[in-house]
């Protein structure tokens, strides 16, 4: 599982802890030693802004260390095209042809239709296609279909119909559709299924499939793509000689070179697993991959690789491919060691019914790294922190690991964005908690949610696994689980017994009127006036901070301000609040563990969906006074080998990209590994 950013500023840390040095009381507060006069911003366009990140660290690597992270960011950029094709059937060839139109067309590139083309392409670069990366609906163009044609025309590029008319009709509208009571795989436009294959189809195709051992089932439609021939539906699974195959061969080629300089044997035995399950698709090699993987616990540099993610699928089967490679801080990842250390006294003191809880959490790792390239579904939009591996039955039996992505954080941080919060804070000592502890609170927030958020609660017996149960309500229901975990645990002096802040409390007000704040205000940016939450993250911040509210009425827990006709939430009591958030934590996992989709479906539908139109509208017209994009995402850095006269590699070189599009189109020429139509 891993956490999106939320808005750029106050909820930008959000996912795991990763940054803050203090040694005192080893506490999480300074920032990582990086430039202060590096220019973290590249370019802002619609409603996106674009960042760099720094590889603290870099320097202190063997040249060993060195070559196996180039040769793991290859292999993640190797596989870029996949996420392309799987977003949507069509991306890759609108790419390519709006991409040889930017680089060939030598007409008037001052007037307002080439600067609204720019835009376009840029926020197709920025989505892996033409659905918006976070609201799922088709981008629209603020050019003609006559200028786009003019285009084509002039720089002798070809686009069929049918393509050319999807950019501009409704057809496709949605990327992933999760609205109630329609058939949401037939309405949804990513490229996970075939034409004509339904919800029905989905759900009895895998219905069928029986695992060789029932008690740690096998993760059927991570790596493939269902279709219908002749009527029988059929996988096409992602691998060599199979679909993606001519990516995943780029894949291999370059995981095998990582192989071979391993920093140890667990590592190397890993990524053998994980070569040999992209040769052959086989999903009883990618659970052997992800045991090892999960005990690969030493060394400088680990790495997310393959198809993994669910939360494209709108039934919650099919994974998205990821790359992200990451060198450990090894100064914060001791100072926040704590926290895995003591992911049994979580478990046992957390509010959930007994026959809930694990009686024996295992393998739990938590670390801080800094990234050094991701790829896919991962970039340019990235998320900050991530807990794999997401079968349930091996983080019960074996671990997971959980990390932060802390220079990620870090340049988050240092890209400013935080002028929204004396708008819609409610009065001066929201507005001091949050300038003060804020962001303490967000990376303990991220760290909890991660690290013992997921890896928290088990399944009753017999209780399939959740994509099973809760379906389309899968996805939001977990994060929503893991973020309660996290809710519950900030208002708590354990945090304090643990060394991890000063002040207990001030941190857990700061965290509460945040995620509130958020939950049922700030958050409504991101959307359209009209519109419902659809993006599983943005819903379950809506149904965990809804159901509080209401459920707290009575006590006036939450009292909603109106002041000169612009609305505020207001916490009145921390207590009872904190009491709320393990009621419900209480009932999600509870949910979770019977595979309760009814109560799944009232509490999602209920509080996580619909929007108070009239306060959207507010929140809409406060914040047109601000400049600041509400999404980032980030170019990546760019490794550079020197080679010997022999060839070999003989040191690697970190340089910084100088504009969004000189990355993308570099990556179109040299990751340009799959034909258009797959």
């Amino acid at each position: 599982m891993k956490l999106k950013t939320i808005l750029q500023a106050s909820l930008v840390c959000l996912l795991f802890m990763s940054c803050a040095k203090e040694k005192q009381k080893e506490r999480v507060e300074a920032e990582p030693n990086i430039s202060e006069t590096f220019n973290y911003k590249v370019d802002q366009f619609a409603d996106i802004k674009i960042l760099r990140y720094q590889i603290p660290g870099w320097d202190q690597l063997s040249l060993k260390e060195q070559k196996l992270v180039y040769y793991l960011t290859q292999a993640g950029l190797a596989g870029r095209d996949i996420i392309w094709d799987q977003n949507y059937r069509y991306n890759l060839t609108i790419r390519k042809a709006l991409e040889q139109i930017y680089v060939n067309y030598k007409g008037d590139k001052t007037s307002d239709d080439w600067k609204a083309f720019e835009t376009y392409l840029k926020r197709v670069w920025f989505s892996s296609g033409i659905h918006h990366h976070y609201s799922n609906d088709k981008l629209k163009p603020d050019f003609s279909s006559d200028y786009l044609k003019q285009l084509l025309a002039e720089t002798n590029t070809v686009m069929e119909e049918e393509i050319f008319n999807v950019i501009f009709n409704d057809v496709d509208a949605k990327k992933v559709n999760q609205a109630k009571g329609i058939d949401n795989v037939a309405l949804s436009a990513v490229n996970f299924y075939g034409p004509n294959v339904t919800n029905e189809d989905v759900i009895s195709f895998y219905k069928a499939k029986q695992s060789p051992d029932p008690n740690r089932p096998l993760s059927f439609g991570l790596n493939s793509q269902l279709v219908k021939e002749n009527g029988e539906l059929k996988e096409r699974v992602y691998k060599s000689g199979g679909l993606y195959g001519e990516a995943i061969d780029e894949i291999i080629k370059w995981l095998e070179l990582a192989k071979g300089v391993a920093e140890n044997e667990p590592q190397a035995k890993a990524l053998g697993l994980l070569i040999n399950y992209y040769k052959t698709g086989d999903l009883q090699t990618w659970d052997d991959y992800n045991v090892a993987w999960t005990g690969a616990t030493e060394g400088n540099i680990d790495y997310i690789n393959s198809f993994i993610e669910v939360y494209n699928d709108p039934l919650g089967y099919r994974g998205s491919y990821e790359s992200i490679i990451q060198i450990n801080d090894f100064d914060m990842s001791k100072k926040m060691k704590v926290l895995s250390d003591n992911a049994q006294w979580f478990e046992d003191n957390s509010p959930l019914m007994e026959a809930h809880k694990k009686k024996n959490v295992v393998g739990v790792t938590y670390k801080v790294v800094n990234v050094a390239g991701e790829a896919g579904d991962a970039s340019p939009s990235t998320p900050i922190g991530v807990n794999l591996p997401n079968a349930n039955w091996i983080r019960k039996e074996v671990g997971s690991k959980s990390v932060s992505l802390g220079n990620i954080v870090n340049a988050y941080n240092n890209a400013g964005g935080s002028e929204r919060l004396k708008e819609f804070a409610h009065d001066a000592e929201e507005i001091e908690l949050e300038e003060k502890y804020g962001k303490l609170a967000d990376k303990l927030h991220t760290a909890l949610h991660e690290v013992i958020g997921h890896a928290s609660g088990q399944l009753n017996p017999g209780v399939g696994e959740t994509k099973e149960t809760l379906k389309n309500y899968a996805s939001t229901m977990e994060e929503g689980r893991a973020d309660l975990v996290g809710l519950y645990y900030l208002y708590d002096s354990k945090l304090q017994e643990l060394g991890l802040v000063d002040d207990w409390k001030a941190v857990g007000k700061a965290a509460y009127d945040d995620y509130i704040r958020n939950g049922l205000m700030e958050q409504l940016i991101r959307l359209n006036l009209g519109d419902d939450v659809e993006e599983a993250h943005m819903r379950n911040r809506q149904w965990v901070s809804a159901w509080v509210f209401e459920k707290g009425k009575a006590d006036n827990v939450i009292e909603k301000v109106n002041r000169e006709g612009k609305t505020y939430f207001n916490i009145t009591d921390y207590d009872k609040l904190h009491k709320l958030f393990g009621e419900l934590l209480r009932e999600t996992q509870r949910i979770k563990s019977e595979g309760d989709y009814a109560a799944a479906e009232a509490l999602v539908e209920g509080y996580g969906v619909k929007v108070d139109q009239a306060i959207h509208a507010e929140v809409l017209e406060r914040n047109k006074q601000f400049k600041s994009a509400p999404y980032s995402g980030f170019v990546n850095p760019v490794l550079v080998p020197e080679t010997n006269e022999a060839g070999e590699i003989t040191a690697i070189k970190v340089t910084q990209p100088e504009s969004f599009e000189g990355q993308m189109l570099a990556y179109s020429k040299n990751y340009n590994f799959l034909p258009e139509v797959n």
